[in-house]
């Protein structure tokens, strides 16, 4: 009995007994010698540095895959192809938003020459209409001599170009010879010309195109000064239509032919800018009326040539045109909604953003603003830290001589010749910037078109966006 529960007591050992065994222990490792304890050592760093890889190894294992697809969505992947690589190289270099060259940004525009509505001019030989054009300015006159000519074409009439004495001296500023040659035949005639021919026999009817606000769109003072050209007008002044300036209507070529015939040998119909005839033949490049030419009303010869030297003296062949209309354009624009007349530092930003798109190294500048208005304009337009020039005609300077044809003719320091310079010039750049509104700036655009230098960056001024400030009416 004692011997089964001293064997029982010893089997359940206390706490205590449990304590001093551990002691025991711990004294015994500390006795062992220190060869021995060094051995034992490594063996358990070696195991927990065994197990601690292993724990990095899992977690790599975790964690790695999350962290690609944490990257892959927080980053934008997209490749940026250098701009050279897909730019033509020219000679500023300038980078593009599009990626695009300027000579395919702002190519020429395709005019489709082919298919072209237009009307044979075979006039009767003793059959004429006198050209009145009273309306506006030089630009006024050349788009209502051209309107002259279809109507003219249309009635099968000879057109009788205005005397100097009662109109601009057109001899000057357009090539009338010309206009026969692309025709082929006398389709135009100069008023000395008619009254040698005509002799004695000057009366002319008068068949107002416009009735309102007075008949012919012909004040009582020109009245007195084709009286003192020897013309005298016969019957009344009548029309045969209610036709207001302020409010043209679309006339067809039929309602034309119909209303203006007559076997008269010299009608009048007055002033016909504001007329408005088959307006899309009259748009088309070249005009209305078939020809062999590429334009019928162009600059005489002098001047398309002093202009050719001008560009070659000063600009070359890439350059931007602008018209900068400002005298007397304030009032104009202001009476429009939205208006055309931009502060300065509008304008020179409009014509910067067209610079870089162009790349033109200088720009002709055609105005009749003050210095002040140029000088800000001058000092406003930069690119890339580079300002580029604003380029006018000079004044006359014998040792350059551009403009020696003129001068040699007589014919430097004549203001509408000077005008026509200026919108040849304009007509012959890569890209032109017109003023809204203007029919200088219309004339322009008539030229290029009829030219083919129109381009896909032509536009007027600021075209997309309003004066970021506009004064008050009176």
């Amino acid at each position: 009995m004692e011997n089964h529960s001293s064997s029982s007591s010893s089997s359940s050992s206390s706490p205590e007994e449990e304590n001093d065994h551990h002691n025991l222990l711990n004294e015994s490792v500390s006795q062992i010698p220190p060869s021995t304890f060094a051995v034992e050592n490594l063996r358990s760093r070696l195991t927990r540095t065994f197990k601690l890889n292993l724990t990095k190894k899992q977690l790599i294992i975790i964690f790695l895959p999350l962290l690609f697809v944490f990257v892959y969505l927080s980053t934008d992947f997209t490749i940026k192809i250098p701009d050279f690589l897909y730019r033509p190289k020219t000679e500023s270099n300038r980078a593009h938003k599009t990626g695009l060259s300027p000579v395919i940004r702002c190519r020429k525009l395709d005019q489709k020459i082919t298919g072209r509505k237009t009307v044979q001019w075979k006039p009767k030989p003793d059959k004429y209409l006198l050209a009145i054009c009273l309306s506006g300015q030089m630009s006024n006159h050349l788009i209502c001599l051209e309107k002259h000519m279809f109507i003219a074409a249309l009635l099968n009439r000879i057109l009788v170009i205005p005397s100097h004495k009662f109109d601009y001296h057109y001899n000057q500023i357009i090539d009338i010879d010309r206009i026969n040659t692309c025709l082929g035949s006398n389709v135009v005639v100069s008023f000395d010309k008619f009254k040698k021919k005509k002799k004695h026999n000057h009366h002319v009817r008068f068949i107002c195109y416009f009735s309102k606000p007075e008949l012919c769109y012909v004040d009582k003072e020109h009245l007195t000064k084709l009286k003192s050209l020897g013309i005298s007008i016969n019957g009344k002044l009548d029309s045969p239509w209610e036709e207001d300036i302020g409010k043209p209507s679309n006339k067809t070529v039929e309602e034309v032919e119909s209303r203006f015939g007559s076997d008269d040998d010299v009608i009048a119909v007055g002033d016909v800018f504001y007329a408005n005839v088959e307006k899309e033949m009259v748009m088309q490049p070249g005009g209305p009326v078939a020809h062999k030419c590429r334009s019928l009303i162009e600059p005489n010869r002098l001047i398309l040539l002093t202009a050719q030297r001008f560009i070659q003296t000063f600009l070359g062949k890439n350059y931007i045109a602008l018209h900068f209309r400002r005298h007397g354009f304030l009032k104009f624009c202001n009476a429009k909604n939205p208006s055309c007349f931009y502060p300065i530092p509008q304008a020179a930003a409009c014509i910067t953003r067209l610079i870089e798109k162009v790349d033109a190294p200088v720009i002709y500048l055609s105005t009749d603003a003050a210095e002040s208005e140029i000088g800000l304009l001058q000092l406003l337009l930069n690119l890339n830290g580079k300002n580029v020039p604003l380029v006018k005609r000079p004044p006359r300077d014998s040792a350059e001589k551009w403009d020696a044809l003129l001068y040699r003719h007589g014919l430097e320091g004549d203001s509408q010749v000077e005008a026509m310079l200026d919108k040849t010039i304009s007509a012959m750049s890569s890209v032109f910037i017109g003023a809204s509104g203007s029919t200088f700036t219309e004339d322009i655009l008539r030229l290029r078109k009829d030219w083919r230098t129109a381009s896909y960056c032509d536009e007027y001024l600021c075209a997309n966006e309003p004066p970021n400030f506009v004064a008050d009416h009176e």
